[in-house]
């Protein structure tokens, strides 16, 4: 089946359902030599888990097994095999949504696809995939760090609060991954409000690739640009994807939104450090919108398997926003395009 891999060289697949006995990925492609250590990766894994304070309570540890490719610490050069297991998965928590579609889910699509689904935490389709794919990103990211190329990720809004200064110095240490001291403690009054109302809300995650050479990506439908769009709006929760100025460089004249070239280089970045589809050797810079979590403790309206109409209220443990478990994954997919788009542009030497 289809659509659980990405990457053209540097190729990574996803396994495994939220409430299934594990997760995984397997990477293939990536070169011999590399340092690779399962607390690394754990230490990544750590900055999505769930079970924080600001997150679902639900609490996996998240420990990670390679069970191939690495050999005394070393990448072979030979497909890495991940493991996460499952350690606190509470099926029964879900037993009333068997025959029911819960709002804004993939419970509806998922069976008119396959004519059959698994009900329990969404299967494939719920956020905890997504622990495979940081894992995996870390993998992609010893790869970009080889060329001098480091991600960063951090939350621009949450809930409709905006940062007003960037620090990206504090964004590690701080619970929603916010560069800013002020927006990161009205996040938290304006996250704690919609849990208190049954609610959830959305946001912004901002990612840049800092220190990336010009010449990567691929004319015409292998796009850099393109790619991470692709790849960045396979995360569930991801509803839209601007680079650069983004949906303002409509409303921008040509002589505003062009980059003037001088002979020290690039005098602004409208363009996001693509142009054409290729890298300019610029700051990379995207932006991702987040939609509200759907579940939610509030009545909403739905129907069940027979057409009929019902009043769910989703109980279980949930997210009251994806942000900020979210920004490790949005730098995780970011690296897995360029760390490929890296191998290729070797390729052609």
């Amino acid at each position: 089946m289809a659509g659980n891999t990405i990457g053209k060289l540097f190729r990574v697949t996803t396994w495994g359902e939220s409430h299934g006995r594990a997760i995984g990925a397997v990477i293939d492609g990536c070169p011999p030599s590399i340092t690779l250590t399962e607390e690394e990766i754990e230490e990544e894994l750590r900055r999505r888990r769930p079970g924080e304070a600001l997150s679902s309570p639900r609490k996996e540890e998240d420990r990670v097994e390679i069970l191939s490719g690495v050999f005394e610490g070393k990448t072979l050069g030979t497909p890495i095999s991940l493991l996460i297991w499952n350690r606190d998965a509470k099926s029964s928590d879900y037993s009333q949504l068997r025959d029911i579609y819960r709002p804004g889910h993939g419970d509806f699509t998922y069976e008119k696809k396959f004519g059959i689904r698994d009900y329990r935490g969404g299967g494939r389709a719920s956020g905890r995939e997504t622990a495979a794919r940081v894992a995996a990103g870390v993998v992609a990211s010893k790869v970009t760090a080889r060329a001098g190329i480091k991600v960063v990720a951090f939350t621009r809004e949450l809930g409709g609060i905006e940062v007003s200064a960037i620090d990206l110095t504090r964004v590690e240490e701080d619970p929603f991954f916010c560069p800013d001291v002020a927006a990161s403690e009205s996040m938290a009054s304006c996250l704690e409000k919609a849990r208190k109302e049954g609610d959830s809300i959305g946001g912004i995650v901002e990612i840049r690739v800092i220190g990336c050479p010009a010449g990567l990506g691929e004319p015409v439908f292998d796009k850099l640009d393109a790619e991470i769009a692709y790849a960045l709006m396979s995360i569930g929760t991801v509803k839209g994807v601007e680079i650069g100025a983004g949906f303002q460089a409509a409303r921008l004249k040509g002589s505003e939104n062009n980059d003037p070239i001088t002979p020290h280089g690039f005098l602004s970045n409208h363009a996001g450090g693509i142009l054409a589809g290729i890298s300019t050797g610029q700051e990379i810079v995207v932006r991702v919108a987040v939609k509200p979590i759907p579940s939610i403790s509030q009545p909403q309206q739905t129907i069940d398997t027979h057409g009929r109409q019902r009043i769910v209220t989703i109980e279980g443990r949930h997210d009251v926003c994806a942000i900020p478990r979210i920004v490790p994954v949005c730098k995780a997919m970011v690296n897995i395009v360029i760390a490929d788009h890296l191998l290729r542009h070797e390729a052609l030497k």
